[in-house]
């Protein structure tokens, strides 16, 4: 899935006070170098990136089918479903818990140092890419607890949600990225469509524990980037592939920082 791997940073200064820990990813950009880029972010079997033919309109409301996890986004054409107000159609059963963990994990002392801006998609979305852990993500509706990598290469995605390099951290000002898996490896977004106003999705970092709420649900094209533009306040974004199984389009859900 072009976004599924499930937004663009200000430069706030206090990503700049990170302490180092660096990883290996591709070099950031300004967000206006984004606006034309795809990005793929492929969540499932290999059979599923051949049926974005087939998407359904971007103007009809979330099928009751799972999403597929390679998409490109394009605003204009952006359906937008209120959260408070969506009926989607629920799956039988709630997200297996994610148990898969990364390569290595950073100390529960140390701050990954991140791009100012967010980076670019991957032109290669399966290459290498270490495997860092930012912490953990809790969405308590779904039943999901899953590590936080580092990193939006399907590499990463394969061991758990993945947060979008150059994009804020869970806490910090500005729009926190992470994308995930719907049918695969544990398939942690398996049923982010289930999400309504007010759900809770909580980060966990060296930095303490992070809540946020459920604002929107939307459905986009895999080209729309600027699901990763930067915000002035503490929002969040999650991202798949969508339906479930298609790379046709991509499932977002945004948050705000709890009160």
């Amino acid at each position: 899935m072009a976004l599924h791997v499930d937004t663009i940073d200000t430069g706030d200064e206090p990503r700049r006070g990170r302490t180092a820990a660096m990883i290996a990813i591709p070099v950031a950009i300004g967000a206006g170098a984004l606006g034309g880029a795809v990005f793929l972010l492929p969540d499932d079997d290999p059979e599923a990136l051949q049926s974005g033919d087939s998407a359904a309109p971007a103007d009809t409301t979330v099928p009751a089918t799972d999403p597929a996890t390679t998409e490109v986004f394009t605003q204009s054409e952006s359906t937008v479903i209120t959260a408070a107000t969506t009926t989607l159609a629920p799956t039988t059963s709630a997200a297996p818990t994610t148990t898969a963990a990364p390569a290595s994990t950073v100390p529960t002392d140390t701050l990954v140092a991140t791009p100012d801006t967010p980076i670019a998609p991957p032109a290669d979305p399966r290459g290498p890419e270490d495997q860092i852990q930012l912490g953990a993500l809790s969405i308590p509706t779904l039943g999901v607890e899953a590590p936080l990598l580092e990193g939006i290469r399907l590499t990463t995605l394969d061991n758990g949600p993945g947060h979008w390099p150059g994009t804020a951290l869970p806490g910090e000002p500005g729009n926190v990225v992470v994308a995930a898996h719907r049918t695969s490896h544990g398939g942690p977004f398996r049923n982010i469509d289930q999400l309504t106003a007010g759900d809770s999705v909580v980060f966990t970092t060296a930095s303490g524990e992070t809540e946020y709420v459920v604002t929107e649900t939307m459905i986009v094209q895999p080209d729309a980037l600027w699901i990763v533009d930067q915000t002035d306040d503490a929002t969040a974004t999650l991202f798949a592939c969508h339906p479930p199984g298609s790379v046709a389009q991509r499932i977002v859900v945004k948050l705000a920082l709890a009160t």
